[in-house]
């Protein structure tokens, strides 16, 4: 009789969450409730309830109206739905998200704009590698890119390999570009836009700073890539993947047509995404859009590239639903998180978490505090790689953290960035690197021998972007 090896194995994402609603849930009969004052205030980042520090108190499990603060199974189990219904706005503007970019999706326009870009750039073969991770770098930026990444792995390993270069090269032109810019966002709805939205600061105050952090981070990995892909063209042996290589160039050959022509259409969509990416930035910065007008603006986006892209009303309606469809698990996570939040509100235990958080960093400097957020960041990543999910889990406590530490609270928004993204570029529970490196065929052992220096190098850089946002 054989005996059953036993393995091991990540719990889905939704029950974790379900169980921290469980866990959060006990606390609320182990930790002493309480609340600090509150007062409205105008911040640099928009008019939000603050925390007055030095005003926490306890409160009674039981108020006078007789009712409990302690948390049973009925609570448990309506966490989620009242999750959801705290966080509405956000999850509307996910959901919008996610249709309006199924329809460009469905046009092809950016896969073919890439294609052609590569096509044109014909003897100067090396301008592939930091033009291609400059796109990916701005599409993981403002849109969030990261599942669209798949096609082009496809795409462009063939160019690659055609040019001297590795699998290991094309993975890191795609995944770790996009991952990166997604890291350093600067109006990704994903990221930057709904954790705002969870902590109440309006307006993007931060925006121009983020638009430097892009830069100097992609200037970091672009730089590393070509330098490596340049040793590697000079000595192909010592490729860390040649001989895996051997067998892919054979597998790939004549698999890929690069001859499809950009259309007329595909043009015009192209031309709204940006002119709509464009009016995103302004309503950002000159008139302090939040979730409502942002949703009106990429629902008006997702109209106009249905339209230019020669789709009819019910191509546009299917395709926006199919969206809708695919971005409804993100939602269902932020949903549950929420849902820990409700219990802990509901147990008054929030409170009791951030003056005991408070006292801990109180003579803290913005540096180490800095540190702090980052590390709770990265840990909370390995539990919920979602970073709208993570910003529905963190945001209510980190925020407010910061407003109690004198700090501004866009550090915990950047803290989130960076902790999540820079995680999962390492974590073999992100399904952004697993899908990347399994198409390449590539061993994690592989990419982390190959990227563990550089990263280090960003997240030291990305600690930096979090202390000097907290001093702004």
């Amino acid at each position: 009789m054989k005996e059953k090896k036993l393995k091991l194995r990540m719990p889905h994402v939704l029950t974790l969450i379900f169980f921290l609603i469980l866990v959060v849930a006990v606390m609320t009969w182990v930790v002493p409730s309480g609340e600090f004052e509150r007062t409205m205030m105008q911040t640099s980042t928009g008019e939000r309830s603050v925390a007055v520090a030095g005003t926490y108190h306890t409160v009674d499990k039981v108020l006078e109206d007789g009712t409990s603060l302690r948390q049973g199974i009925w609570q448990v189990l309506m966490a989620p739905g009242r999750g959801i219904q705290s966080i509405i706005e956000v999850l509307a503007f996910v959901f919008i998200i996610g249709g309006v970019f199924q329809i460009m999706t469905r046009t092809n326009a950016l896969t073919i704009g890439i294609q052609k870009i590569v096509n044109k750039l014909g003897a100067k073969e090396i301008l592939i590698i930091p033009i291609l991770m400059a796109l990916f770098g701005l599409g993981g930026s403002t849109f969030g890119m990261s599942d669209e990444l798949v096609p082009f792995y496809i795409l462009i390993m063939p160019i690659m390999f055609d040019m001297g270069y590795d699998s290991m090269t094309t993975f890191m032109t795609v995944c770790l570009s996009a991952t990166v810019g997604y890291a350093a966002s600067t109006i990704n709805p994903f990221a930057v836009l709904i954790a705002q939205g969870v902590a109440g600061i309006q307006g993007n105050p931060q925006l121009i700073f983020r638009m430097v952090q892009w830069v100097i981070m992609m200037a970091i990995i672009i730089g590393f890539v070509t330098w490596r892909a340049l040793l590697v063209k000079k000595n192909p042996e010592k490729s860390i993947t040649y001989q895996d290589d051997l067998v892919k160039k054979k597998e790939m050959a004549g698999n890929v047509d690069f001859e499809q022509d950009m259309t007329t259409r595909q043009k015009l969509v192209l031309t709204v995404f940006v002119a709509g990416m464009v009016l995103v930035v302004v309503g950002l910065v000159k008139w302090g859009w939040y979730m409502n007008e942002l949703s009106m603006c990429f629902f008006g986006m997702g109209l106009l590239m249905g339209i230019a892209g020669g789709m009819n009303e019910t191509e546009i309606a299917e395709e926006f639903l199919t969206g809708v469809k695919d971005i409804a698990f993100a939602a269902m996570v932020i949903g549950f998180c929420s849902g820990i939040m409700v219990v802990a509100q509901e147990g008054m235990i929030i409170d009791t978490i951030l003056n005991a958080l408070s006292n801990l960093v109180a003579n803290a400097s913005n540096a180490l505090f800095a540190v702090i957020l980052y590390i709770v960041q990265s840990l909370l990543s390995l539990l919920v790689p979602s970073s709208s999910g993570l910003a529905a889990l963190s945001m209510p406590i980190m925020a407010p953290l910061c407003d109690l530490h004198g700090a501004n609270p866009e550090a915990a928004v950047t803290a989130l960035q960076y902790g999540n993204q820079l995680t999962n570029l390492m974590s073999p529970v992100a399904g952004t690197t697993v899908a990347g490196l399994s198409i390449c065929k590539i061993s994690f052992g592989h990419w982390w021998k190959t990227i563990w220096k550089v990263w280090l190098l960003l997240t030291v850089v990305a600690v930096i972007f979090v202390a000097a946002s907290a001093s702004m």
